[in-house]
């Protein structure tokens, strides 16, 4: 019985020292790896049990371990490659490469900028116990600047002119959940709400390729332009590049995620324009000259304000452009001829102007201003600037006196002169349109944006911004560069 006991009981297990690793962990953790080659040894091992061993002793080859495939060199017909079979299928797409012989490539361009200056406004309504705001803080244009009524609520705040109808509800704000920059989580809304349009005939899939032109200052370096390109479009015979970007959708993407999408074709135009035209107050300046003419006639005292008050009108396209004008420059009767010099000083240039002429320069770009304002501080700031044509009124003055008499010689530069004028330079540079881009503000500028290949509503009115081909909302005017393709490396090379 005893014998029996002895032969069934299992010797007691100990490690050997052909069983050490050179880990100390491994040697004692009760789990090993099962693919683990039985041959493999620490280093101690070899060198303690090194006469022990067959790796020292065996004169044969050392036969690799089970699942260890044997080098053969670089792979040839003799020794061809050891093929696993993964699960994956590994295919080579061409969407950015030329298109086939006999086709053509329908790319679509949207460039995707943050506004970081311009947070998108709470859709939380006001509590009524809150204080209203000042009386005297109004905007030179009428506006309250700090309302306590959001953009999306009923404007007033009385129960006499309250509409019968609610307003509809604004889409609630995103990008303060997944990033305050274009965050991978705005892109792919993005591309979800563009493959939700359908596809040219014969095309079955939307392939996309991004690059980051302008990252912010953080750490992580955020995206804040970022540029999308689309390969198909959306079918033009289904909805035209036009009506897409007044797409309803596409409004509701900018409003969620607080960016501004321009969509362009992807051409070769698009790289390379060669006339920039641009209007002057409040584009390449942040002011209005009508007003400032005006702000600085004190009696009437109120005369600022009804200058102010047309001008504001007009912009929105309320008023008619040259009649309006009309009304403003006779507001101006009896001011001394000299004034125009005395307001050089107080122009403010726009943030980005100045590197942005230097950088079309350099491309070789024709510049433009075309005003709706004054010939004399228009020339004056075309030479500061470098722009090479500059066309704006001419309001006559009393040789006699030296005054202004309230009237204007020629034609009033409005919408349809604008347009005249840019494609009459564009002619004279023998540049085709499709290279032309127009930038403006107001009502009066749309006709030539709609000449332009391109058209840039600049921090417009909504109307413009309606209209208009693209539209940025920045602090600078360096931002215009982002649609034409360059990043930010390169525009720095331009500026230099």
């Amino acid at each position: 019985m005893s014998d029996k006991s002895n032969t069934a009981r299992v010797q007691r297990p100990s490690l050997s020292s052909n069983m050490r690793s050179s880990s100390y962990l491994q040697e004692h953790q009760q789990y090993r790896a099962p693919n683990k080659p039985e041959g493999h040894y620490g280093i101690d091992t070899v060198v303690e049990d090194m006469n022990a061993t067959s790796i020292a002793t065996s004169p044969s080859p050392i036969v690799p371990p089970k699942g260890v495939a044997r080098f053969n060199g670089i792979p040839s017909p003799e020794h061809p490659p050891t093929i696993v079979e993964s699960g994956l299928s590994h295919e080579l797409s061409h969407p950015n490469c030329t298109p086939a012989p006999g086709t053509r490539s329908d790319k679509l361009v949207a460039t995707l900028y943050y506004k970081s200056t311009a947070p998108r406004i709470s859709n939380a309504i006001p509590s009524p116990q809150q204080a209203s705001s000042p009386a005297g803080s109004q905007s030179p244009k009428g506006r309250a600047t700090d309302s306590e009524i959001p953009a999306n609520m009923a404007p007033s705040s009385s129960l006499d002119t309250f509409p019968l109808e609610p307003p509809t509800a604004e889409p609630d704000p995103l990008d303060h959940l997944y990033g305050s920059y274009i965050s991978p989580m705005c892109i792919t809304s993005f591309l979800h709400l563009m493959s939700s349009f359908p596809l040219p005939p014969g095309a079955s899939d939307l392939n996309s390729a991004h690059r980051c032109l302008k990252l912010d200052q953080t750490p992580d370096h955020h995206p804040l332009v970022v540029e999308l390109t689309l390969s198909p479009g959306p079918s033009p015979d289904y909805l035209p590049l036009a009506d897409l970007r007044k797409h309803e959708l596409i409004y509701r993407f900018e409003r969620e995620w607080n960016v501004d999408v321009a969509l362009r074709a992807d051409t070769l135009f698009r790289r390379y324009p060669r006339l920039v035209v641009f209007d002057m107050d409040s584009t390449l300046i942040t002011q209005e000259v009508i007003d400032l003419l005006a702000a600085t006639i004190k009696d009437p005292p109120d005369l600022a304000a009804r200058v102010a008050d047309i001008t504001h009108r007009a912009m929105l396209g309320e008023l008619e452009f040259d009649s309006a004008f009309r009304e403003r420059v006779k507001l101006l009767t009896g001011l001394p001829g000299t004034l125009f010099n005395d307001l050089r000083p107080v122009l403010d240039v726009t943030n980005g102007v100045r590197p942005l002429l230097r950088a079309l320069k350099r491309l070789g770009v024709k510049t433009a201003v075309l005003s709706g304002g004054f010939l004399p501080l228009t020339s004056w700031l075309a030479g500061e600037l470098g722009i090479d044509y500059a066309h704006a009124n001419e309001v006559v003055i009393d040789e006699a006196t030296g005054r202004l008499t309230g009237e204007v010689k020629g034609r009033i530069v409005g919408a349809e002169r604008k347009r005249e004028l840019l494609i009459e330079i564009a002619g004279k540079e023998g540049i085709p349109l499709d290279q032309v881009v127009a930038v403006g503000d107001g009502a009066n500028d749309l006709l030539m944006m709609d000449a332009a290949g391109l058209g840039v509503a600049w921090n417009a009115k909504p109307r413009v911004q309606m209209e208009a081909s693209a539209r940025l909302n920045g602090d600078s005017l360096l931002d215009l560069l982002y649609l034409f393709g360059f990043n930010d490396e390169e525009i720095s090379q331009l500026i230099q």
